[in-house]
């Protein structure tokens, strides 16, 4: 029932509280079945709440007084545990997920939904900014005097990149600096960009430096909708975070894990730790692509619906991962197989109206459980992603699923992909599970359940 697992948040909730309450010593028995009960498959209806904690409360008693103590092992030393495997990587900045209107515009490329907070400046001055693995070779600023934007006056450290030196990206600009300006043609201007360095400041606990930290500074036009200060190039670029961070051979370029809830702990690491034994990670080759030369690449093998179902075959191509795009995207005859199979599963349910270029959707309002089969993505190598229903379906009420709710898979007339691209595999599909760019070694990892709260 893997459809149901997420809509056990009171009841899991209670289960969680209660046991760290009796801080017992409990057999292997008793603690899976904790366990196990925090995640069952049942829903529970508010007016049920109140029973079902009642039992579970005297189920615990009775197992707690009927099975012999583990040796020495408490439940509490067992969550501790639980908690070290889920704890984000040192040094790594918290992600917020900044929800965007359905509906009006569906979730797209224009804005980004995943935020973190950097500094820049000296001293360091605190930016709200989005991330992106394809940012097309440079991070991007918003420079004024502007509430949330980078004021270059109030640094000591800022420096303009000079016009025509190896840093400068434009070529257009003129002048002593790299600028440029574009106007329009009653003489109105309508952005101004100029490119500096600075020193970026991220990691809260122990702050760690990038010097001469290049930045497009947008002084005018060119605001996000998303209304941050910016947007942070995670890409190949040698200009990139990840490029100009600190690493070694024992640590990834980047990871992060995208929140589905705010209570979950997604995270942003640069150069942290790659995962060590007792995780549960699965590798597929990093490739590349010429038309997009700053972007991360992997090889989709095929697509499965729920268990024994005939894997659906992707065509030859790389499927591009992306970070300001929701959906994931296929080639039209990859999408009608998976939408055919999922439709053929699902007919139990009422179909709903398609929800912009999404139309696979159907109305879960008033049902009490919902079996959903999983979609697995299958990579080169061997590697896979398991998506729940959270990860697989787009909400109409993204905190509801008992609403109306569609396959978050779609090919669009409008899309258009590059020479070699298959697909592209949106946030909704990597949220939840760390995604780790090991490009040492020319790797991407997948660590699942990542980042999920308790």
């Amino acid at each position: 029932m893997h459809g149901t697992r997420d809509e056990t948040i009171n009841h899991h909730q209670f289960t969680t509280a209660l046991y760290n309450i009796m801080k017992i010593k409990s057999s292997r028995v008793l603690y899976m079945y904790i366990w196990a009960a925090a995640y069952t498959q049942a829903i529970v209806t508010p007016a049920m709440i109140s029973s079902v904690h009642l039992l579970l409360l005297l189920l615990l008693v009775s197992v707690t007084l009927t099975f012999e103590f583990d040796a020495g092992v408490s439940t509490q030393a067992r969550y501790e545990a639980y908690k070290a495997q889920h704890a984000p990587p040192p040094n790594s900045l918290p992600v917020s997920r900044r929800p965007r209107s359905p509906l009006v515009t569906l979730p797209g490329t224009s804005e980004s939904e995943y935020h973190v907070v950097v500094g820049y400046g000296t001293p360091a001055q605190n930016l709200t900014v989005g991330f992106d693995a394809g940012a097309g070779g440079a991070t991007l600023l918003h420079c004024n005097c502007k509430p949330g934007a980078f004021d270059p006056s109030r640094s000591s450290s800022v420096a303009h990149v000079p016009c025509g030196s190896p840093n400068c990206p434009l070529e257009a600009c003129s002048g002593p600096s790299c600028a440029s300006t574009a106007v329009a043609k009653n003489g109105a201007v309508i952005s101004s960009v100029t490119v500096v360095t600075d020193t970026l400041t991220f990691s809260p606990s122990t702050p760690t430096t990038v010097d001469n930290f290049r930045a497009n500074c947008m002084e005018m036009g060119g605001r996000t909708s998303d209304r941050s200060s910016g947007l942070l190039d995670l890409g190949r670029d040698s200009h990139s975070l990840p490029s100009r961070a600190p690493s070694s051979p024992d640590t990834a370029a980047f990871s992060y894990c995208l929140p589905t809830f705010r209570a979950d702990r997604g995270f942003l690491s640069i150069g942290a730790p790659l995962p060590g034994p007792g995780r549960k990670v699965s590798y597929t080759p990093l490739r590349s692509n010429a038309a997009l030369p700053n972007s991360y690449f992997v090889r989709l093998a095929g697509l499965s619906l729920g268990t024994g179902r005939p894997v659906i075959p992707v065509p030859a191509g790389d499927a591009l991962m992306a970070l300001r795009t929701t959906f994931t995207y296929l080639m039209p005859e990859t999408y009608a197989a998976l939408r055919d199979q999922f439709k053929e599963q699902m007919a139990q349910y009422p179909v709903a109206p398609p929800m912009g270029f999404l139309d696979t959707c159907y109305n879960f309002t008033g049902l009490r459980k919902i079996d959903v089969p999983p979609v697995t993505l299958t990579f080169d190598s061997g590697a896979s992603l398991e998506l729940g229903i959270r990860q697989m379906m787009y909400f109409e009420d993204r905190d509801y699923v008992f609403s109306a709710g569609c396959l978050a898979f779609a090919a669009p007339a409008w899309a258009v992909y590059p020479p070699g691209v298959a697909a592209v595999i949106g946030t909704l599909a990597q949220e939840t599970t760390e995604v780790v760019y090991d490009v040492r070694a020319d790797m991407v990892g997948l660590v699942p359940d990542r980042c999920v709260s308790w």
